[in-house]
């Protein structure tokens, strides 16, 4: 059941997204309530899961991880889904999974530290049962990563 999001609740939302870290004094001062007020609001945003979490956001350059790359997997057959998510969730290097129409059956978004470690990493991705072919594509520049949703009335 899909409950409806006043102003509040949306200012709260995109000032999080903006600032994970915000104070709730600071966030009551923004939407004009006490803190308790803003507490509650976001304790039921949080159970009514709008709200996910609440993560710093890393330089993966900083942790030399230079390569990043877009990996589209194709898998024989959709009984082999679940296993190949399985096996895919448990690797650290793979930021994303995604089941796709076109070209292949999932994308992959990895960051690795190089070639060398790609390379390994590719290797263990083909190895796995079910798994028909892949195909790499390496990010040269990123110059938009988000997971920001601009909240707004329309669209909830």
């Amino acid at each position: 059941m899909q409950h409806h999001l006043d102003e509040t609740d949306i200012l709260i939302l995109n000032h999080l997204q903006d600032n994970g870290r915000a104070q709730r004094n600071k966030l009551a001062d923004i939407v004009g309530l006490s803190v308790p007020s803003v507490s509650e609001r976001m304790r039921k945003l949080e159970e009514r899961h709008l709200i996910e979490g609440y993560h710093a956001i890393l330089n993966a350059k900083q942790f030399n991880l230079d390569i990043t790359a877009f990996i589209f997997v194709e898998v024989d057959g959709s009984a082999n889904y679940p296993t190949f998510v399985e096996i895919v969730s448990k690797e650290h290097e793979v930021l994303e999974c995604h089941s796709i129409t076109g070209d292949g059956s999932h994308i992959l978004k990895i960051r690795t530290r190089n070639t060398e470690t790609l390379e390994r990493l590719l290797s263990r991705i083909q190895s796995w049962d079910g798994v028909k072919k892949t195909r790499s594509n390496l990010v040269l520049s990123s110059y938009k990563e988000t997971r920001r949703i601009n909240v707004t009335p329309e669209n909830y």
